[in-house]
């Protein structure tokens, strides 16, 4: 009985490997396969090409971005070079460390600020922050719907 059970066994997985072999493995399937395959190395192979090439021309631009910015300083430190030997500049600093004046003009001379003017200055800059801070976009919508900005527009 034994050996009955293993040969329905093995004629059963014949008959499986038969139809496997017959259903899926013919030339047709190893063609379209073998054709997926290549196209989708096809297709990966492009696609880290251009995940390279992209990542290349960040770098290309960054670098360029660097070297018009040197540029751009070693421009800026010629003018002021140019604008601390100018003779402008010059007078302008031996009037503002001797505290000259030309003939006609008066200096006005002025203490330092006090503590208290200084935290005034400061609280005012911190009200001016406050005030130049939009509204958040709920706030907005509110005002929208709800006609918050009417009065505004009464203005």
């Amino acid at each position: 009985m034994v050996l009955k059970g293993a040969k329905v066994k093995n004629i059963n997985i014949r008959k499986h490997y038969y139809h496997f072999k017959h259903r899926f493995l013919t030339m047709n399937n190893i063609v379209i396969t073998v054709a997926l395959v290549i196209g989708a190395s096809w297709a990966w192979g492009s696609i880290e090409m251009m995940q390279r090439n992209y990542d290349l021309q960040k770098e290309v631009d960054t670098k360029y971005q660097q070297q018009r910015l040197a540029e751009l300083q070693v421009a800026t430190l010629e003018y002021e070079q140019n604008y601390y030997r100018s003779s402008e500049y010059q007078e302008l600093a031996v009037r503002d460390k001797l505290n000259l004046a030309d003939p006609g003009e008066k200096l006005l001379m002025l203490p330092p600020n006090s503590e208290q003017a200084k935290n005034a200055a400061k609280g005012f800059e911190k009200t001016a922050a406050e005030a130049a801070e939009p509204p958040s976009n709920l706030q907005q919508w509110t005002n929208f719907l709800f006609g918050g900005n009417h009065k505004d527009l009464q203005k």
